[in-house]
């Protein structure tokens, strides 16, 4: 048998790819992260299945289903939000499936960060403005960060960042990214996406922290902060069409 880590994407159930609809609708198995993958996600479950929500069940408890399934020679769908291999919590769950000699794969799902930057119609990486994205998390409660992987050091890039799990430490963003950004730099915060109740509240690293607070926001919000996301600035044109540039696909330069 093998386990299959299966990106469900940030929540729309369009967004799953065709190769993880297939695989979820050959498992007999399923075992999905409820707090932040929709039913729906894994409605193409064959009918018999055994379909299970992993949200209060501890990593042993989740690891002894999978032994189960293992023991009867059945396939598992082992589905997570976003992609896998951020902040998917897969690399203890496959430390323990090679110690018992488990075969698994990797399925990419559609990562928040992308499917945010759909719904905001922006791009992330603006010419001469930012081409750099940190995708990067605020500890709180969960595992602390390593040395040297802090705000303030990320922010002396300048590059557009991606926050996860942040939407509680606003005050100390704030305080960290400010003498680097300055307080007229955008912020862009967005709740739930994907899912029917997505929520986008836009802002400046001085003002989101009252606006998310007066929407009620506490959990599942991805925050974007960057000059990239400004409805406008005076950027170049991107080398990539530019008619008197000449690459490998256009040899020659047009006027």
């Amino acid at each position: 048998m093998t386990v299959y880590f299966i990106g469900a994407g940030p929540g729309d159930p369009e967004l799953l790819t065709l190769k993880a609809a297939r695989i979820i609708g050959d498992c007999r198995v399923c075992l999905y992260a409820g707090s932040l993958v929709p039913e729906a996600v894994v409605a193409c479950a064959p009918e018999d299945a055994l379909v299970m929500d992993t949200a209060p069940m501890t990593l042993g408890e989740t690891h002894a289903e999978i032994m189960k399934a293992h023991a009867a020679g059945l396939d598992v769908a082992r589905v997570h939000s976003g992609d896998p291999s951020l902040y998917g919590a897969i690399a203890e769950q496959i430390r323990r499936l090679k110690a018992d000699g488990v075969d698994y794969q990797i399925i990419p799902g559609v990562p928040a960060y992308t499917a945010a930057a759909a719904a905001l119609g922006t791009e992330l990486t603006v010419p001469e403005v930012a081409q750099s994205i940190v995708l990067t998390r605020v500890s709180m409660q969960s595992t602390g960060m390593p040395a040297g992987e802090t705000l303030e050091n990320f922010a002396r890039t300048g590059a557009t960042l991606a926050i996860h799990l942040g939407i509680r430490a606003l005050r100390e963003i704030e305080r960290q990214l400010l003498p680097h950004y300055g307080a007229d730099c955008p912020v862009a915060v967005v709740y739930r996406v994907g899912w029917p109740d997505q929520m986008i509240i836009r802002g400046t690293l001085t003002d989101v922290r009252a606006r998310v607070r007066e929407a009620k926001i506490t959990r599942t919000a991805l925050i974007l902060v960057g000059p990239a996301l400004a409805d406008s600035h005076g950027f170049p044109d991107s080398a990539l069409y530019d008619a008197t540039k000449t690459h490998v696909l256009r040899p020659t330069a047009k006027a």
